[in-house]
This record gives structure tokens, C-alpha cells and sequence, in this order.
């Protein structure tokens, strides 16, 4: 949903940019603007002394300016941390025999966790999403199971195969994980 928004806000903004900078360059050069646009010429200001102090000495102008700029500021805030928060994570520590450390990347465990979930019994699709933090990991697993898989005996499958050789590879001592069950729809068929 956030890089929907961010893609379009985005956009948005990109595009009244280049039109109002496109407007601005081509009456520069001398392109002769519509009767209704902002300015009439090459040597016209874009905010005259009239149109800037027209609502100066209104009680309601001032409060209204603040307001708008503090609601863009706020929006423009709000969108900065949605846009530098990583929602993924993107490295794991991982303790090796040695008592030593390294680091595997997420998707990487993603994956495997998702193969070794994909491969249990009337499991059609897995997928596996890592957060937390590096040495406290924690996972979000999404399976769609086949009509006639029990749910429970699925859940067992998960979290004593895939979910312990995940942990135990990666040295964790606890992987905290949240499962999503769904049931595979398929469409129906014509038999004759």
C-alpha cells in the first residue's frame, strides 16, 4: 500500500513540476500563454504586490497559511519515515561452530524457509517475510493449503520441520513466528 502511495504522490508531484516548469520556460522563450494561465508574458511576475497582499489585513489568511504549510509539512514528515523504514530484514546474525559470528542475508533465509514450507505435505504456496531485528528475528509465514490438508497437522508440519531446521541452521534460539492459513480455491470443473 506505501509504495502505492509513494509512487503516486510521487508522480503527482513530478508531473505539476514539469508543467509548471515547462509553462514558465516556454512563455520565456516567448510562447504566447492561454487568456486563463497564471501570467501573460515573458517580462509578467508570477505573484504581483495586489495578488500577494489581497487577503493580508482578513482575520482568517494567516491562520489558514499556517495551517495549510503545517498539514504539508506533517504529510511531507510522515512520508519521509515511511519511506526510510525498512519493513524487511535484511540480515540475520548467525552464530557458526567456531563461537564466532556471521551474517546471512534475510531473503536468503526467506527463501529456504519458504522452500522447506513449500515441500510439507498439501502445501500448494508458501511465503515467508523476516522483521525484528538481526539477533532476534521473527517471521511472518503465509501458506495456502490444499482442500484436503488438516490445518493443525499443517501448523505441526511447519513448526517441526521447516520453523526448527530454520533455527537451528541459523544458531537462533528462539524464531517467534506468526502463520496465516488460507485454503487454495479452485476453480470449478466440468466433468462428464
Amino acid at each position: 500500500m506505501l509504495r502505492i502511495v509513494n509512487r503516486v504522490v510521487t508522480g503527482v508531484v513530478g508531473l505539476v513540476l514539469v508543467v509548471l516548469g515547462g509553462s514558465v520556460l516556454a512563455v520565456g522563450l516567448g510562447v504566447k500563454p492561454p487568456s486563463w494561465w497564471i501570467y501573460d508574458g515573458r517580462h509578467d511576475v508570477l505573484l504581483s504586490d495586489a495578488r500577494r497582499t489581497r487577503w493580508r489585513h482578513d482575520g482568517w489568511w494567516w491562520p489558514t497559511v499556517l495551517a495549510v504549510l503545517a498539514v504539508l509539512v506533517l504529510l511531507a514528515l510522515w512520508w519521509l519515515v515511511a519511506v526510510l523504514r525498512r519493513r524487511r530484514l535484511t540480515e540475520v546474525a548467525v552464530r557458526t561452530g567456531d563461537g564466532e559470528g556471521a551474517l546471512l542475508r534475510g531473503r536468503a533465509l526467506e527463501g529456504v524457509l519458504a522452500t522447506d514450507a513449500g515441500h510439507l505435505d498439501g502445501v500448494a504456496h508458501a511465503h515467508v517475510r523476516l522483521a525484528g531485528t538481526r539477533t532476534a528475528p521473527e517471521a511472518s509465514v503465509r501458506l495456502s493449503l490444499e482442500p484436503h490438508v488438516d490445518p493443525g497437522v499443517a501448523l505441526d508440519h511447519l513448526t517441526a520441520n521447516a520453523l526448527a531446521h530454520a533455527r537451528d541452521s541459523a544458531g537462533l534460539d528462539a524464531l517467534p513466528t506468526e502463520v496465516q492459513l488460507t485454503g487454495v480455491k479452485h476453480r470449478a470443473e466440468r466433468v462428464s
